[in-house]
């Protein structure tokens, strides 16, 4: 945590935050998969082996919701945030295995405040996660919006 409640101020043009790091384990991904997206090779060993994504592999859908608790432990749930507007791209670019240990980053690409709310702020953020290897599996690119310091005091 950093302390501080982030506020549409505090977001500048470029600027990167760390996401922390998140291990994924076999349990996660089997109970994941078995609630929301129960497809073989999320739910099984051997069929994952047995697939193109070579092992048990968290569903994409497990992975969006892995980034967004990183997201939230490190600094939305500290923050003025109003959710989103919606979701520009995602992207699932390699399997995220049992066993691998994800890490990220988002960047901030742009902000401007709300011409009919001045006292709301968007952010438009890529945000990309990482295995133990360093090898890119997921991309995600959104608006967010903040409110102004001011207007959440």
């Amino acid at each position: 945590m950093t302390g501080k409640t982030w506020a549409y101020e505090d977001f500048v043009e470029g600027a990167s935050l760390d996401l922390g790091t998140k291990l994924v384990s076999a349990a996660e991904i089997i109970e994941f998969a078995g609630e929301f997206d129960a497809q073989p090779m999320h739910l099984d060993e051997a069929a994952g082996k047995a697939s193109i994504l070579g092992g048990l592999a968290a569903s994409g859908w497990h992975t969006c919701a892995m980034f967004m608790r990183m997201l939230c432990d490190a600094f939305l749930l500290d923050s003025t945030s109003q959710g989103a507007p919606g979701v520009d791209q995602v992207k699932w670019k390699k399997p995220v295995l049992a066993g691998d240990i994800l890490s990220g980053n988002t960047t901030v690409l742009a902000k401007r405040l709300s011409k009919s709310r001045p006292q709301l702020g968007l952010i438009t953020m890529r945000s990309e996660l990482f295995n133990q290897r360093g090898e890119s599996v997921f991309e995600f690119e959104n608006t967010c919006m903040f409110l102004t310091r001011e207007a959440s005091a």
